[in-house]
């Protein structure tokens, strides 16, 4: 299992579609905005390579160093196989 931690997806929205709509787009639309165009890539490019599995993108799970934090609420927001 692989585990990704977008960490500056309010900078990303920024650069895209600039500082004032970025300041008027709560965090959590800026995040989960960048895990859906992420996880699309992600698929594209692993199917071409014929790989075969499946992506999620999921709330209430943190990365802190070498330490899973589960949170209450833990939740899986969007799931894909490819």
């Amino acid at each position: 299992m692989i585990v990704l931690k977008i960490s500056n997806s309010s900078e990303v929205v920024a650069s895209k579609v600039g500082k004032f709509l970025e300041f008027l787009t709560p965090d959590s639309v800026d995040q989960s905005a960048v895990e859906d165009q992420v996880i699309k890539k992600m698929v594209e490019n692993l199917a071409a390579e014929g790989l075969k599995g499946e992506i999620a993108s999921v709330n209430g799970l943190d990365i802190d160093g070498s330490d899973l934090a589960i949170h209450e609420g833990l939740k899986v927001r969007k799931h894909t196989t490819f």
